[in-house]
């Protein structure tokens, strides 16, 4: 559905959604136009998250993008490119965009518990102890998530700025990738997208630098450094290895090399099966291979994630 708005000059479009249809679109724009500060839930460096709320039941996490800068409408259209059709249980549901002069909204689905990054390593009002099944359960979601663009969509998607923040939560504690602003499309016969290097510091993959070249293997690297994350409770970029000279990868390689898996581990932790954990690392490690060749494509990491189950049900 197209709606001008002409107070404006504006433009509603809304996708086909359940959720979007049972709201009268200028009750939407009214909602919407009174945003304030005190409705922002997040930002980042491809704009600010609002929360909009319709009524009890409907509520919609809306992200603004200034039209500043001819970078900034690329986002805004690599977005709606990448996610304009896309239907997953493990991906954030694009709902609409409103669209004038001065700015650009994109309507999502809104993700009550946040960002993985908020639970790990947020404030303590964010912060979560999550137990084993929960990590385990966010990390083959965010799998399936990502193996999905990456396999299953035409044409493929490389996200290129996978990281914990970018990884939201449902009500049930379910992964759901999100936010596509440096997102590349990729026809099924080619191997990489030439960019100009982007992502987080971090995150990215060492040949990205070099060669400026946006493959998927990038994602599985920086997808490998989340699930880290998930096993040590610490960020990438943690003062620790600041003041030490090292990074995250390099710190849990040295252990996992000399069979101390239970040393780097989150002390948040109380109870976990120490063969699953150790598989997890495993799968981490082959996905942060420093050759994108040796590293695992993320249709190869979900099934070795979900057999990790299976075995411990065997």
């Amino acid at each position: 559905m197209v709606v001008q708005d002409s107070l404006s000059g504006g433009k509603l479009v809304m996708f086909k959604s359940q959720k979007m249809n049972t709201l009268k679109s200028n009750m939407f724009l009214k909602r919407t136009m009174k945003l304030t500060n005190k409705d922002i839930i997040g930002s980042g460096g491809y704009g600010t998250v609002y929360k909009l709320t319709i009524n009890e039941s409907t509520s919609f996490a809306v992200k603004r993008l200034n039209r500043i800068s001819a970078e900034q409408d690329r986002g805004f259209e690599r977005e709606l490119g990448a996610m304009g059709d896309i239907k997953h249980r493990n991906i954030v549901t694009l709902h609409g965009y409103y669209s004038t002069t001065q700015y650009n909204l994109l309507i999502y689905e809104l993700m009550p518990n946040g960002s993985l990054d908020e639970v790990l390593h947020g404030k303590s009002a964010a912060r979560k102890v999550l137990d084993w099944p929960s990590r385990y359960r966010i990390a083959v979601g965010a799998a399936r998530g990502l193996s999905y663009l990456h396999h299953d969509c035409i044409p493929h998607v490389i996200h290129r700025d996978i990281k914990s923040s970018n990884i939201l939560l449902d009500h049930n504690m379910e992964a759901r990738v999100s936010d596509f602003g440096l997102a590349t499309l990729m026809e099924p016969d080619k191997t990489h997208v030439s960019t100009l290097v982007a992502g987080t510091f971090g995150y990215l993959a060492p040949e990205y630098f070099d060669t400026g070249k946006a493959t998927v293997k990038g994602d599985v690297y920086s997808f490998g450094v989340v699930l880290l994350e998930l096993l040590t409770g610490k960020k990438p970029t943690d003062e620790s290895f600041l003041e030490e000279g090292t990074k995250l990868v390099t710190w849990v390689k040295a252990v996992v090399q000399e069979k101390r898996e239970e040393y780097v581990l989150d002390r948040n932790l109380e109870e976990y099966p120490i063969d699953e954990i150790n598989h997890v690392f495993n799968i981490a490690l082959m996905c942060l291979e420093a050759d994108p060749c040796k590293r695992l494509t993320m249709s190869e990491v979900v099934i070795m994630l979900e057999q990790i189950k299976i075995n411990a049900l065997a």
